[in-house]
């Protein structure tokens, strides 16, 4: 037994010689105490720990010059572990916690690609591998959710995407139910789905920030605010010599033309198309009306949102955030 204590304790001040200089940091939310892996102290409350031949730690001995600093009030949750840094402890790949009487079975596995807390009720994956990522072409975004492409167009410092957004959630629809309207329009969409918020927020008071909000637009896109939809106003009445803001953005083609409804000449490449909207079970307007949620409220259960319609202008306007419109996504 003296043998065996007097390698452990050389074999101790060998890798105390070894500059470890990460640091893994696990909070548990409930009781506001953390455990901490360093160079500097060694400090435990009840009992020493170490690691084992297994690279676990026990609550036996210690042999590691890795500091460890425990509160004796330390109690961490299985259900709310935090990984503050993804760094590897000396040479051990993995670290694990079995005193049943501070913890409550959980494991934290480190890996090059992705952090695993693990327990025997849960298990939390945090990696930026388990997102995908959109494809971008020469004009084009393909969304990696669903694999749907999208033209998109640079106006002045802007980068929209030049068709509507046509993800499938819940409280949208194509128009009159038809699969072919969505491949041609997009999908129309209530104020809260386009937001990706709780659909109680269609009849209250969201009160979020409008600025880059991503609703349902793909990872690095977001929903425009009415002040961006006013910065692409502006740069196109700069920019289009005499005609209105609406028709240089309205597409040259899928317009019902007449008498009311002007002529577009999509000179700006945005390419506005007239999906119509959605009102309490009924869809209207198709080939005439083309109207884009703005991610800014206007009071509980209206929204600001812009209109391609009769006139050859951008109309600005407010409605009831349950109607169902257009999405246009902005790039961050």
């Amino acid at each position: 037994m003296k043998k065996i204590i007097f390698i452990l304790w050389i074999t101790l001040i060998i890798i105390s010689c070894t500059d470890h200089s990460t640091m893994v940091e696990v909070e548990g939310d409930s009781s506001s105490s953390a455990l901490k892996l360093s160079s500097s102290t060694t400090a435990f409350s009840s009992s020493a720990i170490g690691f084992s031949s297994s690279g676990n730690f026990s609550s036996e001995s210690l042999q590691s010059s890795s500091s460890i600093e425990l509160s004796s009030s330390a109690i961490l949750s299985s259900s709310s572990l935090t990984v503050k840094s993804s760094a590897s402890v000396g040479s051990s790949s993995s670290v694990s916690f079995s005193s049943s009487s501070q913890y409550s079975s959980s494991s934290i596995t480190q890996s090059s690609s992705s952090l695993v807390s693990q327990s025997s009720s849960s298990i939390i994956v945090v990696s930026s591998s388990s997102l995908c990522t959109n494809t971008y072409g020469t004009n084009t975004v393909t969304d990696c959710r669903d694999g749907q492409s999208y033209k998109t167009v640079m106006i002045g410092t802007q980068t929209w995407m030049a068709q509507n957004l046509n993800y499938t959630v819940d409280s949208s629809w194509c128009y009159n139910n038809s699969a072919d309207s969505c491949a041609k329009y997009g999908r129309i969409y209530q104020w809260a789905s386009a937001m990706d918020i709780d659909s109680a927020y269609n009849s209250t008071i969201w009160g979020g920030s409008d600025v880059n909000h991503q609703g349902i637009c793909p990872d690095d896109w977001h929903l425009p605010s009415n002040d961006e939809w006013l910065t692409l106003y502006d740069y196109v009445d700069t920019n289009n010599s005499s005609e209105g803001v609406g028709t240089s953005l309205k597409n040259d083609l899928g317009w019902n033309l007449s008498s009311e409804i002007a002529t577009g000449t999509n000179l700006f490449g945005f390419s506005a198309l007239p999906a119509g909207y959605y009102n309490s079970g009924l869809f209207r307007d198709a080939g005439e009306n083309g109207i884009f949620w703005s991610t800014t409220e206007s009071s509980n259960d209206h929204a600001i949102y812009r209109d391609f319609y009769q006139n050859n202008d951008l109309n600005s306007a407010n409605t009831y955030k349950s109607w169902g419109f257009s999405v246009r996504c902005l790039k961050n």
